[in-house]
């Protein structure tokens, strides 16, 4: 269970959120909502004692399990089963259990007693963890959140963001936690897993808090609705499901608009009275008096809430190019003896649109890190044409400085502007005042996301790499991106799950991974956009 008494958190000096009073009791299944930078990741670190609120207090009772946006933790040396097992701490009982199987085989008999006793030893343990069901349990919710078995024997250091954020996943709902906070769960999830998260967190028997732009995981799951509103600084409570929560929010702003409209025309004929009594020196006072009820209406009334602040997102218009600005020839990527892909070529001519889809795992990210010149291939090359400019987007945020500030990103990437002109372009991407100068290491991933689409847009690229561009933005924000898309002129290589990303898109051809077939595009491929 998690209590929040009289909490004030902030941004830097911006106010997010005041006085907030709300429980989550086992049972609870909470949708915690409201426009990117409103303040949802950071109240959920707070919840899971990540971080500390300016004033106030949140009491926990039994385990929390918290998913960040961007789980880069664990030792990336630690195999991807071990780090799921770690949550109920088998991880190192199965290890012990391993070692003394191998040192049972031994010739020497002393040491295969030895082992045969560390084996029992290690044995007990793993009972008193749940035995071996615990192990296939682990095994059956990595294999729905579409982690192969194949994955599980690698380190961590080989799998990609989206894989290690599936093994993040698993970890916490092996965990057996009495709370989940889960943000964004679903991104880089397939369609398949995620009906079968629906189904796990709705069944699900303890308390749960989620962030999510995925508005059927939130009508399959939640009873209740926590909405930040980020022009007054407060949360508003719902305590019902997402549909009626809807539906509730609707009605509350024609309620509002109603009163106000009926406060300003009441307000407006005691002003009116107020003002022609006025002149005359015997009635000053009962004009005042008026005024003062005009006022007091008018502040008796919420006035409409201000629609939400949107990010104006346009690509860049692209800088003169050669007619094929980039070339990719025979290239291969393995990680140890994990062949990724083999034998890909990729000719990009100016104004292409290509759409790179595949299975998790099949090397989505891992082409275009390389086609960006972040990782290099084990095979082949990636050759520049005349003129090109690569505008890359990476889906974990590694192109950003996470120990520079906003500002600074901004300005390593075109350093060509003065402050007044990039402070501009942050402004049009929500980032005003002292947000500036905020490390991007505390911005939520919705910030980051919105950080690296203004890089973009400063960039003059001609040829730009996306990386599944509309995850963790708000449904506005998400058109913005798609509208981007649609207008842009320049070449666009393209990795996502989101199929309204790849309609805005409009792709010519499409690359399957990891056989690196190429292909034109059609519709019959539309199908397989969800489930890569």
């Amino acid at each position: 269970m998690i209590t929040a008494h009289q909490l004030e958190v902030r941004a830097g000096a911006r106010l997010l959120m005041a006085d907030v009073d709300f429980r989550v009791a086992p049972g609870d299944k909470v949708g915690l909502v409201g426009r990117n930078g409103a303040g949802k990741t950071t109240l959920t670190k707070i919840l899971a004692g990540e971080a500390l609120p300016a004033s106030g207090k949140v009491l926990r009772t039994g385990e929390v399990g918290y998913l960040p946006q961007d789980p880069r933790t664990g030792d990336p040396e630690v195999l991807a089963r071990d780090r799921i097992l770690s949550a109920r701490g088998l991880d190192d009982v199965v290890r012990k259990l391993r070692a003394a199987e191998t040192e049972m085989g031994s010739d020497d008999p002393e040491v295969r007693e030895r082992a045969m006793r560390r084996y029992s030893r290690a044995d007990a343990e793993l009972h008193a963890g749940g035995g071996y069901a615990a192990e296939s349990e682990a095994a059956r919710i990595a294999h729905s959140l579409g982690i192969e078995d194949r994955l599980l024997g690698q380190p961590l250091k080989t799998l990609s963001g989206g894989q290690r954020r599936r093994v993040e996943l698993a970890r916490i709902l092996f965990s057996g936690a009495d709370t989940l906070l889960l943000d964004e769960p679903t991104n880089h999830l397939d369609a398949d897993s995620i009906v079968w998260l629906r189904e796990f967190l709705r069944s699900h028997q303890g308390g749960l808090v989620v962030i999510s732009h995925d508005t059927a995981l939130l009508d399959a799951t939640v009873t209740r609705v926590l909405h930040l509103d980020a022009n007054r600084a407060e949360i508003d409570v719902y305590n019902m499901g997402w549909k009626a929560y809807l539906q509730q929010r609707e009605t509350d702003e024609k309620r509002r608009k109603r009163e106000r409209v009926n406060a300003e025309s009441k307000a407006k004929v005691l002003t009116d009275q107020a003002n022609k009594m006025r002149a005359k020196a015997t009635k000053a006072q009962a004009a005042q008096s008026m005024l003062k009820r005009a006022e007091k209406l008018m502040s008796g009334v919420e006035g409409e809430r201000k629609a939400d602040r949107v990010a104006r997102i346009a690509f860049p218009a692209p800088a003169p190019c050669g007619k094929t600005p980039l070339t990719a020839a025979e290239l291969s990527k393995s990680y140890g003896s994990l062949e990724v892909f083999t034998d890909v070529d990729l000719a990009i001519d100016r104004g292409s649109r290509v759409v790179i889809l595949g299975l998790n795992g099949a090397g989505k990210t891992t082409l275009l890190r390389i086609l960006g010149g972040v990782d290099r291939p084990d095979t082949g090359q990636v050759l520049p044409g005349h003129g090109l400019k690569l505008g890359y987007y990476a889906q974990e945020h590694e192109t950003l400085d996470v120990e520079r500030t906003v500002l600074e990103n901004l300005h390593a990437a075109a350093p060509q502007l003065t402050d007044t002109e990039a402070r501009s372009v942050l402004g049009s991407f929500l980032f005003s005042g002292d947000d500036a100068h905020k490390p991007a290491k505390v911005l939520s991933g919705g910030e980051k996301t919105r950080l690296a689409l203004a890089i973009l847009v400063v960039s003059s690229a001609n040829v730009l790499l996306l990386d599944e561009p509309t995850n963790n933005l708000d449904p506005a924000s998400r058109e913005e991106v798609l509208a981007a898309i649609r207008e842009y002129a320049g070449a666009i290589i393209l990795v996502t799950h989101d199929e309204g990303a790849v309609h805005a898109l409009q792709p010519d051809r499409v690359l399957i991974l990891p056989d690196g077939v190429e292909d034109l595009w059609t519709e019959d491929y539309a199908d397989l956009v969800s489930l890569a």
